[in-house]
């Protein structure tokens, strides 16, 4: 999504020691951020009607059984889950937007965890993993990694399910210079933080999610967005 200000993007943080030497003040940066934009997160869905239309492309994707909700954020996807699962289980590292998604979905079934999602170890594997406006954040660099995690994550025959901004969504972000995508994100009191932000094309993604032996497809959806599903290798 596009950033607060105008409407707000969807980042989790990652520890320093796995991106580059000069990410240590980069990566508090961007925990802060999404730490202060957690009352300010679910307006754009009020706002814009492409949103509120990309909720309802999880109708067309097979969720069932227990499921991850990869950075869960605010439980805005959570709820719309939990009504086609068996349980819910919602990780993010922030605290604040956790508290939101508590409140939202106090629902049997539907629990949330705060971790790190590059050091947390599920106590299981789930029949799908789910994570909107999160790969987007993703470095370039931790990609193949996270898609690691994801199998590992996984049950036999499990599937990644996923929705997040494409390339459209570029001209509606400050898109800074440098070896890692950044954009400028600006909160409702001024305040500015940069966060890294990759605006992938989904037969690019199809490509690279091919050539690491997936069964994927990913397309444009809702006009500026992309979804996919995908399954590892067997």
């Amino acid at each position: 999504m596009v950033p607060i200000g105008a409407t707000p993007g969807a980042d989790r943080v990652l520890r320093s020691r796995d991106v580059g030497s000069d990410d240590d003040a980069l990566l508090a940066e961007r925990l802060a951020y999404y730490r202060a934009a957690a009352t300010e997160y679910d307006r754009p869905y009020a706002e814009r009607a492409d949103l509120r239309a990309l909720l309802g492309v999880l109708d067309e994707f097979p969720v069932s059984g227990d499921v991850l909700e990869a950075a869960c954020g605010t439980g805005q996807w959570t709820a719309r889950l939990a009504a086609r699962a068996r349980s819910v289980t919602g990780v993010d590292a922030a605290a604040e937007p956790l508290a939101v998604a508590r409140a939202r979905c106090a629902a049997d079934g539907v629990r949330f965890v705060q971790a790190d999602l590059f050091e947390w170890s599920p106590p299981r594997r789930y029949d799908v993993v789910f994570f909107a406006f999160w790969l987007s954040h993703v470095p370039p660099a931790l990609l193949a990694r996270w898609w690691e995690r994801v199998a590992s994550m996984l049950v036999p025959g499990g599937a990644a399910i996923f929705v997040d901004d494409g390339p459209p969504e570029a001209a509606f972000e400050d898109v800074l210079d440098g070896d890692v995508p950044l954009v400028r994100r600006r909160l409702a009191d001024g305040g500015e933080h940069r966060v890294v932000k990759v605006f992938h094309d989904a037969d690019a993604l199809t490509d690279v999610l091919t050539g690491w032996g997936w069964s994927a497809r990913v397309r444009p959806v809702c006009g500026n967005f992309v979804a996919g599903v995908a399954r590892p290798p067997a």
